[in-house]
């Protein structure tokens, strides 16, 4: 019979200086009742101290859940992660200098938790190369604090790689599952993610640690599918049952969201025209029959409404680097998972996929651009973000989609009359002679001939070899007052330059089905992976 002890007792295992893999993807797969008993178990004095945490990308509600519950100095000492957006309480903690950050793209850290499982010395992949990753920038350290050198530039095979080492032997897992039968074999027929649990059972297994597994309920020996069961009995040293255990942190159980279950397109509302779904709307013109996509967190999460209301969804497959493929996928706090999912992979093999050039295109966020197309995602005023997927699949699609507001700060815009209306306008610029830290590398994708092209608000801009290039304006802007002295350095304005599709202003459809088909299909390939073969 399998070992199920409470959360509390689960947070007693813990050992001052022991290094966690913390299990957990956005809102969804979160051993919550653990993660809150160690909370609990610190703030009355018991410890523990000086944990080293390892999380594939960022974990918690903003300002609660997940791991905000770590987010206290001294009960962290050293944090490895693939994203800090999801923990603002933690991201306080690394711009205050109270514990050491690193930042590795989440390909890679998934990608760690295999080679920790196998016992290899790290990961070697091209992956961050030109970017803070690159040890001739940052090596992917958050903060002054942090000062040992965890990535190396090599020289292997006539081309430079960037080398992740694994950061070190894992003492504990806290990973989560729906259903464990009497042999403690984990199936996950309710998670919306399968992320990289197994990964990480199998490294603390294989360096002698404790692997503590939550889940819904117990089931009799051998009633679990073999297909369903994603973590072997033995992997496992203890189990926290949670029968009320959420779905993600918005949802308890939708059971469209695990495949039990498919629900009609014309369920899913259409989002209120407002000047988000601007965006969405024109990024969604760069969609091809046949494409397969990532999407992004932010205003890009929106496209696939878009592409629902156009009823071309099912033209196209949808994908999150958390391992969903095909479906509509979520934003907010939904995102990671998506509504009638075709497949749910481990995270590990998505990134595989996006490594090695498969995705066709894809749609992600901003929050600087400077002359020669760079792009800061990562760390920018007071927020340490991190890259999560953005490098990976940044430099390894061919054609790439930059969506968000053209300035920023505290701003009205708004629709009306088919028209963008400028009430108040942002604050501060986004577009600036030099971002902040690279996250994207301009140069670097004009080498490998990626498409790319900056979506926003107002304008439409092209990646082109002298630098951006201006190529649309909304209808109800004026080119000098609101695009051109709300960019930080001189455009180039393209000869040909147009207006924006009227229907992106209209409320209901905008009938794009039709013309939609009639564009030729792409090859999904991407034309760096010569480069990289």
């Amino acid at each position: 019979m399998i070992d199920c002890i409470t959360p509390d007792a689960a947070a007693a295992l813990l050992r001052d200086g022991d290094m966690v893999l913390a299990g957990g993807n956005g809102g969804s797969g979160v051993p919550e009742a653990v993660f809150e008993a160690i909370e609990r178990r610190f703030t009355a004095g018991d410890g523990p101290h000086d944990l080293t945490l390892f999380h594939i990308t960022g974990v918690g509600a903003l300002t609660e859940k997940g791991l905000c519950h770590f987010a206290h100095p001294g009960l962290v000492r050293r944090v490895i992660g693939g994203n800090f957006g999801m923990q603002l309480p933690f991201m306080k903690m690394i711009l205050a200098q109270d514990v050491e950050a690193y930042n590795f793209p989440q390909g890679v850290m998934t990608h760690l938790c295999r080679a920790m499982a196998g016992r290899q010395p790290g990961v070697l992949t091209h992956v961050g190369l030109e970017t803070y990753m690159d040890p001739r920038q940052d090596g992917g350290r958050m903060n002054a604090r942090t000062t040992e050198a965890l990535v190396e530039l090599v020289h292997v095979a006539d081309r430079d790689w960037l080398f992740y080492r694994a950061p070190g032997v894992p003492n504990v897992a806290l990973i989560r599952g729906t259903s464990a039968d009497e042999d403690g074999y984990v199936s996950m027929e309710h998670e919306a993610t399968a992320r990289e649990d197994l990964s990480m059972a199998q490294a603390v297994h294989n360096a002698g640690g404790i692997v503590i597994c939550q889940v819904k309920r117990i089931v009799k020996r051998g009633t679990l599918h073999p297909h369903m069961v994603k973590i072997p009995g033995f992997l496992i040293d203890h189990f926290v049952v949670e029968p009320e255990q959420m779905q993600t942190y918005t949802t308890r159980y939708d059971p469209a969201r695990c495949g039990e279950t498919v629900v009609p397109a014309s369920s899913i509302a259409p989002d209120p025209l407002d000047v988000r779904r601007v965006v969405a709307r024109r990024a969604a013109f760069e969609l091809r029959p046949r494409d397969v996509v990532n999407l992004g967190v932010g205003i890009s999460a929106m496209i696939p409404n878009v592409a629902s209301e156009e009823g071309i969804a099912d033209l196209i497959t949808l994908t999150v680097e958390s391992g969903v493929v095909g479906g509509v996928p979520g934003h907010a706090r939904e995102f990671g998972t998506s509504v009638n999912p075709r497949a749910i992979l481990d995270q590990s093999y998505q990134f595989d996929f996006y490594d090695g050039g498969g995705l066709s295109c894809a749609f992600l966020s901003f929050a600087q651009v400077d002359p020669q197309g760079n792009v800061n995602v990562t760390r920018f005023g007071k927020r340490y973000d991190g890259a999560g997927g953005f490098i990976n699949i940044t430099q390894n699609t061919q054609r790439l989609v930059f969506n968000g507001s053209l300035t920023g700060g505290d701003f009205d815009i708004g629709v009306a009359d088919g028209e963008l209306k400028i009430r108040r306008d942002g604050t501060f610029k986004k577009f600036v002679p030099a971002v902040d830290q690279i996250s994207f590398s301009g140069r670097l994708a004009r080498e490998r001939g990626q498409q790319v092209s900056f979506v926003t608000d107002r304008a439409v801009f092209e990646l082109e070899a002298d630098g951006l290039v201006l190529t649309e304006i909304a209808p109800g802007v004026r080119l000098k007052e609101d695009v051109l002295e709300k960019i930080g350095f001189e455009v180039r304005i393209s000869e040909q330059l147009r207006t924006m599709d009227a229907r992106i202003f209209r409320n209901g459809p905008m009938d794009v089905h039709d013309e939609f088909i009639a564009k030729a299909p792409r090859h999904a390939g991407n034309a760096a992976q010569g480069e990289q073969a």
